[in-house]
């Protein structure tokens, strides 16, 4: 391998690392070790960096995002959030730790939008014009994913969701209810498949 190259591509990585960690301190709590990935985004519109905490050597390459009037994500120690994949809180939104959020997932605690056609145009014009409402109601309602969770690629968590303990949530799921602990789930709405083995646990 050509020794420029590699120069190049390492001085690049470590340019990208340190742009993300000075981006990320102005947003969110980093805890020692975690990093954000040259991929990930963190919108925190009301801009109290203790709205979003990222635990102690977690990746993150997706996108975090809290809402004017309100949200707040936690996520544990030792978590990863894959790219492409959307963590939007307006309540409350809890991870756990060793947590793996695949790629092209999505968590969110509440409806993102009102139902009504009228409000919802009323808040998305708001946005185009004067930035994200301080005053609004979405249906919020806390999510939890709990420590050694593994949420699959392109599976939705919705508002209201604990998933427990060691719980396996399948690529695509669509997670409308409480999973339980060292359980897989798959489809859409996402069913319980079986219980972990113990060996699997």
């Amino acid at each position: 391998m050509n020794l420029n190259f590699l120069i190049q591509r390492l001085t690049g990585r470590n340019a990208d690392y340190l742009t993300q960690r000075m981006l990320g301190r102005a947003t969110c709590r980093l805890d020692a070790g975690a990093a954000l990935g040259a991929s990930a985004r963190i919108r925190n519109i009301r801009g109290d960096t203790d709205r979003i905490v990222i635990g102690a050597q977690s990746r993150i390459l997706g996108e975090l995002m809290t809402f004017a009037h309100g949200g707040e994500i936690k996520i544990g120690e030792w978590c990863y959030v894959g790219e492409g994949t959307r963590i939007w809180s307006a309540g409350s939104i809890e991870i756990g730790n060793r947590v793996l959020i695949s790629h092209s997932s999505n968590v969110f605690d509440s409806l993102t939008h009102p139902i009504g056609a009228a409000a919802r145009h009323a808040q998305v014009r708001q946005i185009f014009t004067t930035g994200h409402p301080r005053k609004l109601s979405l249906d919020e309602s806390p999510v939890r994913i709990c420590d050694d969770a593994w949420v699959g690629a392109g599976a939705m968590v919705l508002r209201g969701v604990t998933v427990g303990e060691g719980a396996v949530v399948a690529a695509g799921a669509v997670v409308t209810k409480d999973v339980p602990a060292f359980s897989i789930v798959a489809g859409n709405p996402a069913v319980l498949v079986r219980e972990l083995r113990s060996d699997e646990r």
